[in-house]
């Protein structure tokens, strides 16, 4: 008879309801489902055995198989210590032990052959062992645990209550003695003979009681594949059903708006990757399924002239548009910067924000349920249940990480059939997480930038350089350009001795007086109508200088501004950094970013900063940031549950990842509901995973 594997810790011989509360607590394990899935973190390899003349001064743990042949206790400053000789064939050593004394006395058997494990010290001439496991040879040769010793995870407070990794391997034993070492398998016989792999069960024993390197290396192998894999199999599926039940708007004219567009009035010629973009959008759009689609380009790479050649597709077909930006000042420049198009091609566009007066709303409204508005741009005021459209055929929504689930599903609960929907991001993300968490949108990237925009020159000065920068701004103010200065703290923490931004403002002030030099200060303290008025006189050009903290990091377009210098830079994140940089740039004028830091650097520290100044890719730079901080701290906490992995790690693990993905597809392709006898078990497991792992709940 099969054990269930959903039967809880409390259970299993050797737990009782203390030791299971602390698992449950420190570990999360509530099931003997949750212990096998307890991974370990490394391995002591234990496949050696070595004599006393073969031992090295290094501080690596070994084992010695000799015997005890006496004990003495030696006298120090506090109490004594136990000292054992022990001995082989080659030599003798001394066991050391500071407490426990007595035990060891009555326990321990002379002249019996014994496994000593510990780490070597040399002390006084001579190698000896601070209390080393002991075990008896034979007990040692009959036991379960394997010659690679696993390390768990554990807790302090774990350790503290006498879960030593000793006892979690005790526990570990005895669940495969529960079981028979006999698990459901998971994997299609075809797969696993087409990717030799080996099956479930030997791929559990070996995880945890592996008897050499290749063994063990083979079921690593195994489950981070199925696991990986099943993540796969679970956004494809998600895409393949959304594809087939949520039907949407054909759009099958490509008509006098956006031809019009393109023979009059497209400002430059565009590139190779936004022409691509725009084909995989029109073929999705002329589908009879409902596009979800993800548009990743770094900044100023042209992702809002896709957008609105989209509109103007949803125009041709009688649909109206609108698109949806998290903050107001760049809804605002999405409005101004479309309303110039729409006007030469008129169409009516409107702008609908929290700041927008009453008298507005009202004709908003009415024109949108009447259909004669094409177009509204806007924050999450779009969400309002006022809110209502003849036939929204088309959302698009920028900088998608910052709405949530509930935000983008109400989007669709604007019309009877969902409209079609194109999200954007200038936050590249990284080719693995993308895989990982938005593997069940589509994903285009526009990865060129438009013809006659110059990379921006990016440098890493420290604080003693500040003269020389100073004088650099200075003249590129007199070429008639304008300056960010951006500060990572508002008031000055104590603990950190970095310059805050009011003592950055007054220093700049001094610097740069008025009235030959104008400085605007914004931050996010302000009330929101101060700092939109500062930002404004910036954007005309009255100030010269900008003096903020991030809250300018998304949205505001300035071409005139080519210098963006960032203070105590060491404190910013990566892909921060490259957001912030993003803000020049926009003119044909060169433009420098300029990384101010201290002299003191962590090693994460130069890293990005060198990072930044080899490289404008935004890809390239979201790769080395998922490797610096992994992929819960980018995801934020919204997606990073997706990522709730046992064993596998998306970054080092990424070639299977890919394989994954590569074998999930290749079998849905063929057989999208898993209705093959040789598919059963997938259909099985995936049921399964769906009843008991927590890892699809993200999934709405």
């Amino acid at each position: 008879m099969s054990v269930n594997l959903q039967t809880p810790i409390d259970y299993l011989k050797g737990v009782g309801p203390n030791r299971a509360d602390l698992l449950r607590k420190e570990l999360g394990i509530h099931t003997y489902q949750d212990l096998i899935n307890l991974f370990p973190n490394r391995y002591i390899d234990r496949t050696q055995y070595y004599k006393i003349n073969q031992l090295q001064r290094n501080n690596a743990d070994v084992q010695v198989i000799g015997k005890i042949t006496g004990f003495k206790e030696v006298a120090q400053k506090r109490g004594k210590r136990l000292v054992g000789t022990f001995q082989d064939d080659t030599g003798t050593m001394e066991l050391v032990w500071f407490r426990g004394q007595k035990w060891i006395r009555e326990n321990l058997k002379l002249n019996k052959t014994y496994i000593a494990f510990g780490k070597p010290n040399w002390f006084s001439g001579k190698f000896n062992m601070a209390h080393p496991e002991l075990e008896l040879l034979e007990e040692h040769e009959k036991n379960l645990r394997s010659a690679m010793q696993p390390v768990y995870p554990s807790t302090e407070k774990l350790s503290n209550k006498g879960i030593t990794n000793r006892v979690v391997s005790k526990i570990m034993q005895q669940l495969f003695i529960e079981t028979n070492g006999k698990f459901t398998e998971t994997l299609s016989d075809n797969l696993k003979s087409e990717l030799k792999l080996i099956n479930k069960d030997s791929a559990l024993f070996n995880v945890h009681f592996p008897k050499n390197q290749e063994l063990l290396s083979k079921a690593q192998f195994r489950l981070k594949f199925e696991e990986l894999f099943y993540i796969q199999l679970q956004l494809i599926i998600k895409n393949l059903i959304h594809k087939s039940k949520i039907k949407g708007f054909p759009f099958d004219q490509v008509g006098i708006h956006f031809n019009s567009f393109f023979k009059d009035h497209l400002p430059f010629e565009l590139t190779n990757a936004q022409k691509r973009v725009l084909k995989e959008i029109r073929a999705d759009l002329g589908s009879n399924a409902q596009m979800n689609r993800l548009l990743q380009g770094d900044v100023g790479s042209g992702k809002t002239i896709v957008a609105f050649m989209s509109i103007l597709m949803a125009l041709d077909n009688g649909f109206q548009a609108c698109l949806m930006a998290p903050t107001e000042i760049l809804s605002v420049q999405h409005y101004n910067g479309l309303f110039e198009w729409c006007n030469k091609l008129k169409i009516s566009i409107k702008l609908l924000t929290g700041s927008t007066k009453t008298s507005s709303r009202r004709i908003i409204h009415e024109s949108l349920e009447n259909g004669e508005l094409q177009i509204l741009i806007g924050t999450h005021a779009l969400l309002e249940d006022k809110v209502k459209f003849k036939n929204l055929g088309l959302a698009i929504i920028d900088e998608q990480h910052r709405f949530g689930v509930k935000q983008r599903s109400k989007l669709w609960q604007k019309n009877s059939l969902p409209p079609h929907v194109l999200v954007m991001t200038a936050t590249p993300i990284p080719r693995t997480l993308a895989m990982s968490v938005y593997g069940d949108l589509d994903i285009s990237i526009i990865d060129e930038l438009p013809p006659g925009r110059k990379a921006i020159k990016t440098v890493h000065r420290y604080d003693k350089n500040r003269l020389k920068v100073f004088r650099f701004i200075r003249d590129e103010i007199d070429k008639g350009r304008q300056i960010y200065i951006v500060y990572p703290l508002i008031q000055e923490n104590e603990k950190m001795d970095y310059k805050d931004l009011m003592d950055g403002y007054e220093s700049i002030s001094r610097d740069f007086p008025m009235p030959k030099y104008q400085t605007s200060i914004v931050h996010g303290k302000m009330k929101p109508v101060d700092k939109d008025y500062e930002m404004q006189r910036f954007i005309k050009g009255e100030t010269q200088i900008m003096v903020a903290t991030t809250v300018i990091e998304v949205g505001v377009n300035v071409p005139n501004a080519s210098v963006m210098i960032i203070e105590s830079a060491e404190r910013f994140g990566l892909s921060q950094l490259h957001q912030l940089r993003g803000r020049v740039g926009r003119g044909a004028e060169q433009s420098y970013c300029i990384l101010m830091t201290s002299h003191k650097l962590s090693s994460n520290s130069k890293t990005r900063l060198e990072t930044m100044v080899r490289t404008n890719d935004g890809f390239e730079i979201a790769e080395v940031d998922l490797r610096l901080r992994g992929p819960g701290d980018i995801m934020g906490t919204q997606q990073s549950g997706v990522l709730n992995l046992k064993i596998a790690d998306i970054i080092k693990d990424n070639d299977i990842l890919q394989l994954a993905r590569h074998h999930a597809k290749s079998i849905l392709k063929i057989d999208p509901a898993l209705a093959l006898s040789e598919n059963q078990v997938f259909l099985n497991t995936y049921k399964q995973l769906g009843k008991y792992k927590n890892i699809w709940n993200y999934i709405s």
